[in-house]
């Protein structure tokens, strides 16, 4: 197969257990990947727990919560994250490259068709909408996504290490540069479109 060059593909892992997701984050770090291309994705807390939080120490991070220890060891992994509530989906926890994505889509206000920030995110690196709304029900459900986008070779590879992991379903969404003209259109249109709440 050729590669085209700018061509963009994308592989995104739902896992159910976050030893699961932490094990194929691992697995992605120790293979050489740039990790800059990689996120993952999941809900940092439950309602019913009374201190949640993370807090900074030099180049460490800490969490609390059920999931602390999980946030805290992948910290180091991902150049970045943020945590918010994501209405509907609940307080979600994103390290990685889509943590600037969804910041960026949550400071514009950023909606396409109704998806959260988090989908928008995940819809603007071109993946189509019927899959974003499963990813966030995933997340919703208490999954955990690994993202991943690059060349089609190196999401060949992370696809390979990625299934080693047991993940509930794994998807390859390809050339995801060609779906940007119909990204802007839907975005354009929305920005016209009187809003319905």
């Amino acid at each position: 197969m050729e590669h085209q060059p700018g061509q963009l593909n994308a592989v995104v892992a739902v896992y159910a257990r976050h030893q699961d997701a932490e094990d194929a984050v691992r697995k992605l770090a120790s293979g050489g990947f740039d990790m800059t291309h990689f996120s993952i994705v999941g809900q940092g807390f439950h309602s019913e727990e009374k201190v949640v939080g993370f807090y900074n120490t030099g180049d460490r991070i800490s969490f609390w919560g059920r999931n602390g220890a999980f946030w805290g060891a992948l910290w180091s992994l991902f150049f970045g994250g943020v945590f918010l509530t994501i209405p509907v989906i609940g307080p979600v926890m994103v390290l990685g490259h889509l943590a600037a994505m969804v910041v960026a889509a949550v400071e514009g206000a950023v909606v396409v068709g109704g998806l959260s920030a988090l989908g928008a995110a995940l819809y603007s690196i071109g993946i189509p909408k019927d899959s974003v709304l499963q990813y966030e029900q995933a997340v919703k459900a208490d999954g955990f996504l690994v993202v991943a986008h690059g060349s089609a070779e190196e999401m060949a590879r992370a696809r390979a290490i990625l299934e080693q992991s047991n993940p509930t379903h794994i998807d390859l969404h390809e050339d995801l540069k060609s779906q940007a003209s119909a990204i802007q259109q839907e975005s354009s249109r929305a920005e016209v479109a009187p809003a319905c709440h």
